[in-house]
């Protein structure tokens, strides 16, 4: 049994505003500077440190001193703020970069057309005009009106914007990245009535499926990690009880494989039933782009359960 440990809220802000760079480094850890940042890794994965605060760049999640500590040392609440307030061995110092780096979620402003991220939906990533059209019905998808990106909406239950990923639309540019202070259990998602849920990494990657797979689709649910994230995952299967089968459209390179055996075992321990969508090619962004190549593609495979 886990003993109850009473902290003040004052306690609980200092824990949370603990720097991060100064405790890692109280923790012997290496750290890289970059720009005003600093890097450190979770293995072979960049995390990005800035005061108080922390991002996984490749599972594309973050939070404060608290939350470091409960992902990466496997602490509960109550552990982690003891840890970070004496018991991790070092002297706690106060970020001083908090209240200019927690910046408020808010959406990008809305262009007052979108012609770009249609031509650049439909020309450039040959998604299917209906599919898209119904997110853009529902506010899921916009034009910014700064970079002309495409904006792909997540909302909570309540109908509240809580997560918005940006694409650029402009030829040459690779650019993607979340808005400031997302929650990443509501990114981009679509809650339909059946049993089944589908994941993928990337929103285009999961348009790009319904593309392919277009009859019927709005019954079943869907959702973008905007990473390899199984945050979103979980928060819909919570939100919606009836999904008793989890489709996985990851990408077919090691970094889906590892993402798909990781959150496979997530589900085997919840009892829900799971396969791997794997794509011939990379993604299912190229077996939309190129259907020549992914001509035989086998869209359904029991995944390997591990």
């Amino acid at each position: 049994m886990s003993q109850y440990i009473h902290f003040t809220e004052e306690q609980r802000e200092q824990a949370r505003r603990c720097d991060l760079a100064s405790f890692l480094r109280s923790q012997g850890e290496s750290l890289k500077r970059s720009g005003k940042e600093f890097e450190w890794k979770d293995g072979s994965q960049k995390v990005t440190i800035r005061g108080n605060l922390w991002f996984h760049q490749y599972e594309r999640v973050g939070g404060d001193a608290v939350d470091f500590v409960k992902r990466f040392y496997g602490k509960s609440y109550p552990e982690a703020v003891e840890y970070l307030l004496g018991e991790g061995g070092g002297t706690i110092i106060v970020s001083e970069q908090v209240e200019k780096s927690c910046k408020p979620f808010e959406l990008p402003k809305p262009n007052d057309n979108m012609r770009r991220v249609y031509g650049y939906l439909l020309n450039a990533r040959c998604l299917d005009k209906d599919v898209v059209d119904a997110f853009v019905a529902k506010k899921m998808i916009y034009e910014s009106a700064d970079y002309h990106n495409a904006v792909f909406v997540g909302y909570d239950n309540d109908g509240i914007a809580r997560h918005a990923h940006k694409r650029a639309t402009t030829s040459g540019s690779n650019y993607r990245g979340n808005v400031d202070s997302c929650m990443p259990e509501y990114s981009f998602h679509w809650n339909g009535t059946s049993s089944e849920l589908y994941l993928f990494e990337a929103p285009i990657d999961m348009l790009s499926y319904i593309s392919i797979n277009k009859k019927g689709w709005q019954q079943h649910s869907y959702a973008a990690s905007c990473g390899v994230s199984s945050i979103v995952m979980h928060q819909m299967l919570k939100d919606i009880p009836g999904i008793k089968k989890v489709y996985f459209g990851h990408d077919n390179d090691e970094g889906g494989k590892k993402a798909v055996i990781r959150i496979a075992a997530e589900l085997n321990e919840k009892g829900i039933a799971h396969e791997w969508l794997i794509p011939v090619l990379k993604d299912w962004s190229d077996m939309r782009m190129h259907p020549d190549e992914a001509e035989e593609a086998v869209c359904t495979q029991p995944m390997i359960h591990f």
